[in-house]
């Protein structure tokens, strides 16, 4: 039986995609979770984020999203708050995050996935950008 993977993703995003990638390149079909579509609960949120041994600044999102706009920059700004945020508009989510039973990571880049693969990347992987990641 093949251990389980989950990974929170965003198709649009390169990192992510390249990180799926991977994770399939490793012989292991995760479970998907298109998080602007399905986003985590309040719980899940924090307890990946936790989990990740981030906090929820590390774990937000400025590019692309309504970072600046919400303030969210500001360091009066509480953790509670981001979360709310995060979960108000879900593309404040830094991804992808991906779960196994080794860990949690924010794979940013992609290849810190390969810290918490059930196995390891059969065949060198090469990212949308060129960019080679060595199997082993």
């Amino acid at each position: 039986m093949t251990e389980a993977v989950t990974i929170w993703h965003n198709p649009e995003c390169g990192t992510s995609r390249n990180t799926l990638a991977m994770i399939r390149a490793a012989g292991i079909e995760p479970t998907v979770v298109e998080y602007l579509k399905a986003p985590p609960t309040r719980e899940e949120l924090a307890k990946a984020i936790a989990a990740a041994g981030l906090t929820p600044r590390e774990a937000a999102r400025e590019k692309g999203t309504p970072f600046a706009e919400l303030g969210l920059g500001d360091p009066s700004v509480t953790d509670d708050a981001i979360i709310d945020a995060m979960l108000a508009h879900p593309i404040l989510i830094n991804r992808p995050f991906v779960f196994t039973s080794r860990g949690v990571r924010l794979c940013r880049p992609s290849e810190v996935v390969i810290e918490i693969l059930p196995a390891p990347l059969a065949v060198d992987f090469t990212k949308e950008d060129g960019e080679v990641v060595r199997a082993g």
